[in-house]
């Protein structure tokens, strides 16, 4: 078995049902060929860079499973059918793929994105007050001008070789 992440774009005006159905037919056919699901992410509705189909809007997800190459293939095959999926991406990833191994991964990337936020927040609320302390004695210096930038217009920019 290998790691694979299944990045799908549908039509952003679908159901909530829709999506889920979508979802859940991709999930049955992971788990129908003895794959394991890491996680099911839904990312939401999100503009796309281009215009797909007269679509300028997208819900995207993800789907982290460990599987053979059959299930891919399989899963790609439905994916091309579906007239209401716009793009999908199929990537084989590194990384367990024993149901264990996955969940340990998941566990561990969770305590890092708490342990991020817990930094985060604590810097920040310890960088206000200096700042806050830098500002005022700022508006007490009265002889200081700010910064302004000077806007040039064309005929003050010099070409080279004139």
């Amino acid at each position: 078995m290998k790691r694979y992440e299944v990045v799908t774009i549908v039509k952003a005006d679908l159901a909530e049902e829709d999506v889920t159905a979508i979802i859940e037919r991709s999930q049955t056919i992971i788990t129908d060929r003895k794959g394991v699901i890491a996680k099911v992410d839904k990312w939401g509705k999100r503009r796309l860079a281009y215009e797909i189909n007269k679509q300028k809007d997208g819900f995207y997800f993800l789907i982290d499973f460990a599987g053979n190459g059959a299930i891919v293939a399989e899963i790609e095959r439905n994916f091309k059918i579906d007239d209401r999926i716009l793009k999908f991406m199929t990537v084989k990833k590194e990384g367990a793929v024993t149901r264990e191994g996955m969940d340990q991964e998941v566990a561990a990337a969770e305590v890092k994105r708490t342990q991020i936020r817990i930094e985060t927040d604590s810097s920040a609320s310890s960088e206000e007050r200096p700042a806050q302390q830098v500002v005022r004695a700022a508006g007490d210096i009265k002889t200081r001008r700010p910064f302004v930038k000077k806007i040039y217009n064309k005929e003050e920019q010099t070409v080279k070789g004139e």
